[in-house]
This record gives structure tokens, C-alpha cells and sequence, in this order.
């Protein structure tokens, strides 16, 4: 059975808001690394309102792509430790 695309789209988007909403720059701002978190959740941010751009212009396939490149983002900031995140497995991969 091919996946919905609509239910995808909505998990992804709802992946990504709360991955933003859930991580914590873990160095301080002023450090090189405390920049590059600030530079990975502004993209991530910037792929979401993307990503609910393309919805409503009814284009699916491009706002899955964002909020899962958006996603991607704050995953990898996660996996180099830029962020302090939960670990219950939902949001990360751990």
C-alpha cells in the first residue's frame, strides 16, 4: 500500500514544529558552535514556513521535502550535540 501522502505530510510538519519547539542551544551563543546552532535552527524555521507555504499552494510533495529537509537539520545539530534534546526516541534519532 502506497504511503498518504497528506498523513505524511502532517507527520513531518508536526515532527519538525515540535523539534524546534524541543531543542535547546547547548553552547553559548557567542562561541562558533553556539552560531552554527543558531544557523541549523534558522534553517530548520526556514523550512518550515516552506514547507506551509508549499501547502497551501495544495504542492505536497514539496512541503513533505521541507519539513523533512528542515527536520534533517535539526537532527544533525541534535547528533553533533549543538542541541540539548529530549531522548525519549520520538523527535531524535538517538
Amino acid at each position: 500500500m502506497p504511503a498518504d501522502l497528506e498523513e505524511k505530510t502532517n507527520r513531518y510538519e508536526r515532527l519538525l514544529a515540535e523539534a524546534l519547539d524541543a531543542a535547546e542551544v547547548a553552547p553559548p551563543a557567542d562561541t562558533p558552535l553556539g552560531e552554527a546552532a543558531l544557523e541549523f535552527e534558522e534553517m530548520a524555521q526556514s523550512y518550515l514556513e516552506d514547507g506551509r507555504h508549499f501547502r497551501e499552494q495544495d504542492d505536497l510533495v514539496n512541503a513533505l521535502a521541507s519539513f523533512s529537509y528542515g527536520h534533517g537539520w535539526m537532527d544533525a545539530g541534535a547528533r553533533i550535540g549543538v542541541f540539548d534534546v529530549p531522548t525519549d526516541g520520538h523527535l531524535f534519532t538517538q
